[in-house]
């Protein structure tokens, strides 16, 4: 199973969604890097669930620590491990899924792929359960690139059939920070977005939704073509989020190239263009301008409706009724999730290149 990330950064991600933990190794940072606690408690509470009626019940910790890699507060330069101890665990609502595959999941897949030994409990590996570990590390990355003055930031778009609004040009830190004390992390429509899912809920049913990211502060020349640019990196580290099924990079490419087409300047002396269509990459690499791109995100699989599906061992049709705690849409909490993989990939890519040496 491939559950690392990056190259110059490494990560590798472990635990199952009941097991008794979930974790990260994180090799190739810097020594010398202060590890803000504070900071990846506060992402890790906005990944949370059981906080209210637009999701999951379950109710966790979260609380990280470190078995390797710190001392005294900063980096030392060898494997950084973080772990988190799962508490609350209901596996006994599970227990159907040895046999029966819950639509939309993994469960008739990941049992194809390893045989029928891999872990059923809460959807094991699969779960959205891991993305903690994703955020412990995503976090301690989002710190290190501040400091090298690049900022990430997501903005919820649409939630079911309720629209938001792109950014556009608020990319200040004010609006990123009024943001991230947002709930429902969207700079329009939030209150409406919150009745759509609570709606779903009370339906028995789950709503998707669309987030855009936007990554300030990013110099030029980060990247490479063809396989191993940019949008190929960021890519990668975005599809490990359960639940994202697309990834859109800049705006509104439906526009002819005479409109479309980002003119070029020179502005006190620094290159920038008109427009920002290609969401900041060309040919692979940053031309810097922020990177734009979308995230599409699927409703929530674990409904409480009847739905048709099979005994995948008998090979029978059947009927199922999802039980335990699930989230009626998982757009709000992927948000930090986002920006977490994100910074992953962006600082395992500014790690490579020479314009940051």
């Amino acid at each position: 199973m491939s559950s690392t990330l990056g190259k110059n950064l490494e990560i590798s991600i472990f635990g199952e969604s009941h097991g008794s933990s979930v974790g990260v190794v994180i090799s190739g940072l810097p020594s010398g890097e202060f590890v803000d606690t504070e900071l990846i408690n506060k992402y890790l509470a906005k990944r949370a669930s059981g906080k209210d009626k637009t999701m999951t019940a379950r109710r966790e910790a979260d609380e990280v620590q470190y078995l390797s890699g710190v001392y005294n507060g900063y980096t030392t330069g060898t494997p950084l491990t973080m772990v988190i101890y799962n508490g609350d665990c209901k596996s006994k609502d599970y227990a159907e899924m040895a046999t029966t595959a819950r639509p939309s999941h993994a469960d008739y897949s990941g049992f194809v792929r390893y045989n029928g030994f891999n872990d059923i409990r809460g959807g094991g590996h699969f779960s959205g359960r891991i993305t903690t570990a994703m955020v412990m590390a995503g976090s301690l990355c989002l710190a290190i690139l501040k400091n090298k003055g690049i900022e990430i930031c997501a903005n919820i778009l649409e939630i079911g059939s309720v629209k938001g609004e792109r950014l556009g040009s608020r990319l200040d830190n004010a609006t990123f920070e009024h943001l991230r004390e947002m709930p429902i992390q969207a700079i329009k429509n939030s209150d409406k977005m919150r009745e759509e899912i609570l709606t779903a809920r009370e339906n028995l049913d789950s709503v998707g939704g669309k987030i855009e990211c936007v990554v300030t502060g990013i110099k030029a020349g980060v990247g490479s073509p063809i396989f191993d640019g940019v949008e190929n990196n960021i890519a990668k580290a975005i599809f490990g989020v359960p639940a994202v099924k697309g990834i859109d990079f800049g705006e509104e490419s439906e526009l002819r190239g005479s409109v479309y087409n980002d003119n070029l300047k020179v502005d006190n002396g620094k290159v920038v263009t008109t427009t920002n269509h290609d969401g900041g990459i060309n040919g692979g690499i940053t031309n810097g301008m922020p990177i734009v791109f979308a995230v599409k995100v699927k409703p929530t699989p674990s409904i409480a409706r009847p739905q048709d599906t099979i005994d995948f061992k008998k090979l029978e049709n059947k009927q199922i009724q999802i039980k335990g705690r699930h989230d009626p849409c998982v757009v709000a909490r992927a948000v930090p999730c986002i920006e977490c993989v994100t910074a992953i990939s962006i600082l395992d890519m500014v790690m490579e290149s020479k314009i940051y040496e």
